[in-house]
């Protein structure tokens, strides 16, 4: 299902704020056009990059990536990205320095838990006031007047398995599970939303194989237990994998599908 949002226009300023150039329609003197924004004498461009979201900043709190979000913006004039739950697509049109995002299509999904928080700060950000955006080092700040921010960084390879913490996402904990593969030790590690986990795991041709867990004896709500029983359904068993970006996909041999997201 496709919601269109209209008239709630982000503004997205070419002009870095460490810059006095404009990058209008065309090139100016020193080079830079409407897909780039100028850093001090070094040229950044923005379109044809995937922009990962790290962090909002509300009223002074900051919202730290729960999820996949990300914002891609093409030399003819499109937009697409994510919030986290849902996606996004739309039109872009040239406004002097800037570039007005008309009209959103986005998908209509009830996101719930830490992730649904998340994307609920971000689109009210993308939707409201006219950010400043500064690009420096592969990195994205868009700035509204009131204070409200967005940072991103510059979208890059898929994160690797090992070596990274990857929060649950699905089913939902609570935002409290989490796992990491260690390469070396051959083992997976974390918390299931409730209790500690530790067991074997071996990773050989695009599959793990996971061996039987050894866990703390921990009694919580109902929810975080109910969660912990699917997830302990990734062991004693061979799971699937599949890395896009920061996000994760598990699926085990019984049919139990896992997502998480790369938060270390």
């Amino acid at each position: 299902m496709l919601l269109t949002v209209a008239a709630a226009a982000l503004l997205v300023p070419f002009a870095a704020a460490c810059g006095s150039e404009r990058a209008g329609a065309g090139a100016d003197a020193g080079g830079a056009s409407a897909g780039s924004a100028t850093a001090g004498a070094a040229e950044q461009p923005l379109t044809g990059i995937r922009w990962n979201v790290d962090s909002v900043t509300v009223d002074g709190t900051t919202h730290r990536a729960t999820s996949d979000a990300y914002m891609t913006l093409s030399e003819s004039g499109g937009v697409e990205g994510g919030y986290g739950c849902n996606s996004f697509r739309g039109d872009t049109a040239p406004d002097g320095d800037r570039v007005r995002l008309d009209v959103l299509r986005s998908t209509l999904v009830a996101c719930d838990g830490p992730g649904g928080e998340f994307e609920r700060a971000l689109l009210n950000a993308f939707t409201d006031g006219s950010p400043r955006a500064e690009v420096r080092e592969g990195r994205l700040t868009l700035t509204s007047e009131d204070g409200t921010t967005v940072r991103f960084s510059e979208g890059g390879a898929d994160t690797p398995l090992h070596g990274t913490k990857w929060r649950i996402t699905s089913p939902d904990a609570a935002g409290r599970a989490h796992l990491a593969f260690d390469e070396k030790e051959g083992t997976v590690s974390g918390s299931l939303g409730c209790n500690k986990v530790n067991a074997d795991a071996t990773v050989r041709d695009g599959h793990i194989t996971v061996g039987t867990p050894a866990m703390t004896r921990m009694v919580c709500e109902d929810s975080l237990m109910d969660a912990e029983k699917r997830l302990l359904r990734l062991f004693d068993t061979t799971l699937s994998y599949r890395a896009d970006h920061r996000k994760m996909t598990l699926n085990s041999e019984n049919g139990t599908t896992v997502e998480a997201f790369a938060v270390e």
